[in-house]
């Protein structure tokens, strides 16, 4: 058996468990920012995480979706089959740290004792983020995945990927225009409620 029929078999897994390493490693950032209380270090890990999530999401929703809608079949293929194992773990990982070091930090910096109509900033900012992440964690990713498992078949199920996708772009499309909410409110906190 030579490996080029291995690999057509045997294509290899979309779940690669070594990047836990990583998710721990940024988990184990994020506890060390909370437990020091240290407002730069907090803010350096709830920006940078947000950053990362906010650039990726909106890069793949409105520059690499439409690209790959014109592709042919094979060619996207290969760019999910490469971008999914990177991304798997990375977008929940980037989300969860964004959410709980930014609520952290609007503890510290005293945002959640604010009175009305300051605090609707916060009320804000906690719906966007937790839409966002039960969007990503409970539809995104769970597509994403289906449709990769299909395209890893030797003979991948067109109808059914269509199926999938359907509403996949207005879902990425929803995802960017909270995106930019969220830097708006991002924004009004920096700049003084």
């Amino acid at each position: 058996m030579t490996s080029a029929t291995l690999s057509a078999d045997n294509p290899p897994s979309l779940i690669r468990l070594h990047y836990l390493w990583y998710v721990a490693a940024a988990l184990g950032v994020m506890v060390a920012a909370i437990v020091s209380r240290n407002i730069w270090f907090l803010n350096w890990v709830h920006v940078m995480c947000g950053v990362l999530w906010t650039g990726i999401d909106l890069f793949m929703g409105f520059v690499l979706g439409p690209i790959m809608r014109t592709l042919d079949i094979s060619v996207r293929k290969q760019i999910l089959l490469k971008l999914t194992p990177r991304t798997l773990f990375l977008m929940p990982t980037l989300s969860i740290i964004t959410g709980t070091a930014g609520w952290f930090l609007a503890v510290e910096l005293g945002f959640t004792a604010l009175e009305w109509p300051q605090i609707a900033w916060v009320y804000g900012a906690l719906v966007l983020v937790t839409l966002m992440t039960i969007q990503g964690l409970g539809y995104l990713l769970p597509t994403n995945l289906r449709v990769c498992f299909e395209l890893q078949k030797a003979q991948p199920d067109g109808a059914k990927i269509r199926r999938l996708m359907s509403g996949y772009f207005y879902a990425v499309a929803a995802q960017g225009m909270m995106q930019i909410a969220i830097i708006v409110i991002m924004a009004k906190f920096v700049s003084g409620i």
